[in-house]
């Protein structure tokens, strides 16, 4: 008697949702179970049913991004089955272009499949056919349960239902409804708060991190725990017009009255959205429009002419530099001296604003100017400390707030080839000091002196000031950055947390070599490092000029000196 040729049937199961799969026999196992007595039935035919199970749990069928789907297709590949049994042709795939992918792994490896309920050949053409009429019932039934869904959605969101997705800090969800959590609502009101207090999302950002201010820490229904982190600025942005905080849901641009209650007053939403506007509109003003001059106007040089706010393209970049007219006009004026000036706008804006908040920080050039000594000490103090707080304040503008600062506070700078002389609006100071009014016979002004040293570099100059580089008053955030990185990087290093450079590469996605540059930023000088937090290093130190400094030396003191920083 001839032995009967076996036959391989693997049975793939799916189920759209979760829900039920908990439980000890759940839809999959119905399906298997359907599936292997079809098979037992063709018992006579060879057919056996193969120990690997193919079942998608969660799974829709309109993509093929399954793992039990990959799975058995990859058997298919290896000749480890002959035929696919299914419970229903929509449980392999409910999309038409998908199923003729899968029909073309069948016809290259000879493999047929079988719907126990719909009893279909895939070797004939007429069993093609019926399948290919089947499957394109099935994706308009799923085209119209998508619409169906959408506009429950839409209707849902009309009625100010809240319809799921990511819940925003300060609430959480209970029966499908947004409901006020307390504490995390008093961290959304402190943010507002602070916002506006501070001014910028920057400096919220660097408030919330060293304040301890976290994002919701919370458990998804998959159990995984997520949040607990720091706030980015991208997060804050969000946060500060998510619409939802009073009392608003969002659908397709379209706001509704939403069913939970606010967490944010009228009030201080509106005020934020203004703040957030205007700081819009300066930000564009700075990089789209015309770049602001803080000293337009104010720069002359010994002879008295003019220095002129100018600017150079180079590829996307734009360069700002105050030029002489004589320059500008091509040709030497018979009345001007031939020195000719093209400074980097930077460098004179930077070595004014330095002068001035060196100025401001002087106590007892300002108790001698000001004659504070004729004062109370509690009046004498309010002025040191206003002093101070327009000080620090000076260094956290921008370029439009500083051209107000300085056009405000400067009335001329002068450039002469061994001295930079910054003279101030007495009245201006005295009101912003809350000193008294300056009588008409007083000095209206005041003149501050410094050194400097004009070296050249190309077809401009630099300045050197005081015997050393100029200070700026902003941090280099490039260069603060990389002395983090190197900071974070030596220290899993150190912890054992990473065993080499490599691997600090593989995980950054970065080349080894540029991962072993920034090392030497780690063994910085405390000095150096500070300076360069509190944006005092020397203007032409960068980041590549340590990071690819080959005789930079261990030693602190030499650091020092090598760098450029004052001994």
């Amino acid at each position: 008697m001839t032995e009967r040729k076996r036959t391989r049937c693997a049975i793939y199961t799916r189920k759209s949702s979760e829900e039920g799969l908990e439980q000890d026999f759940n839809s999959l196992d119905a399906q298997r179970e359907a599936c292997e007595a079809y098979v037992l039935s063709q018992k006579h035919e060879g057919w056996t049913v193969l120990a690997d199970r193919y079942d998608d749990g969660g799974f829709s069928g309109g993509n093929m991004e399954r793992p039990g789907l990959v799975r058995l297709l990859d058997d298919i590949r290896a000749k480890r089955v002959d035929v696919i049994v299914v419970y229903k042709v929509d449980r392999l795939t409910r999309s038409l272009a998908d199923f003729a992918k899968i029909v073309e792994v069948f016809d290259a490896q000879g493999i047929s499949f079988v719907a126990v309920t719909q009893q279909f050949n895939t070797t004939t053409s007429m069993g093609r056919l019926t399948l290919n009429v089947l499957l394109s019932f099935a994706q308009f039934e799923r085209e119209i349960a998508g619409e169906r869904i959408r506009d429950k959605f839409r209707a849902s969101r009309q009625k100010g239902m809240w319809m799921g997705g990511s819940v925003p800090l300060g609430y959480e969800v209970t029966d499908r409804a947004l409901i006020i959590n307390d504490i995390e609502a008093a961290k959304v009101r402190l943010i507002y708060e602070k916002y506006l207090e501070l001014g910028s999302v920057r400096d919220l950002a660097g408030y919330l991190d060293s304040n301890g201010i976290r994002s919701h820490r919370r458990a998804t229904q998959s159990g995984k725990v997520i949040g607990g982190h720091r706030i980015t600025r991208g997060s804050l942005y969000l946060m500060l017009q998510n619409p939802v905080y009073i009392g608003i849901v969002v659908h397709k641009g379209t706001r509704h009255a939403g069913l939970h209650q606010p967490v944010i007053e009228q009030d201080l939403w509106d005020r934020v959205q203004a703040n957030l506007s205007n700081n819009r509109v300066e930000h564009r003003s700075q990089s789209r429009a015309r770049v602001p001059s803080p000293l337009a106007g104010l720069v002359f040089d010994s002879s008295g002419e003019r220095l002129t706010p100018t600017h150079s393209r180079r590829a996307s970049l734009r360069y700002r530099y105050y030029v002489s007219q004589t320059l500008l006009i091509g040709r030497p004026r018979s009345d001007v001296p031939s020195k000719r000036w093209r400074i980097p706008a930077s460098e004179i804006e930077n070595a004014v604003l330095a002068m001035l908040t060196s100025f401001l920080d002087d106590q007892s050039e300002l108790t001698s100017i000001f004659r504070l000594g004729q004062m109370t000490p509690v009046e004498a103090t309010a002025v040191l400390e206003a002093a101070t707080s327009l000080s620090l304040s000076l260094g956290k503008l921008d370029l439009t707030q500083l051209r107000k600062a300085l056009q405000s506070y400067v009335t001329r700078v002068e450039i002469g080839d061994a001295t930079i002389a910054v003279t101030l609006n007495f009245a201006e100071l005295h009101h912003v000091l809350r000193l008294p009014a300056i009588e008409s016979d007083e000095p209206q002004t005041h003149t501050i002196v410094t050194p400097v040293r004009v070296t050249k570099r190309g077809v401009e100059q630099r300045l050197v000031i005081g015997g050393g580089v100029m200070t700026p008053v902003k941090r280099d955030e490039t260069l603060v950055k990389a002395l983090a990185r190197a900071y974070a990087w030596f220290e899993d290093i150190r912890s054992g947390k990473i065993g080499d450079l490599s691997e600090i590469a593989t995980r950054e996605n970065l080349p080894r070599s540029y991962v072993q540059a920034h090392l030497p930023l780690a063994f910085l000088a405390p000095n150096i490092v500070q300076a360069i937090l509190n944006g005092k290093q020397p203007a032409d130190l960068s980041a590549k000029q340590i990071m690819y400094r080959t005789e930079l030396s261990v030693e602190w003191a030499m650091q020092t000196s090598q760098l450029g920083f004052a001994g």
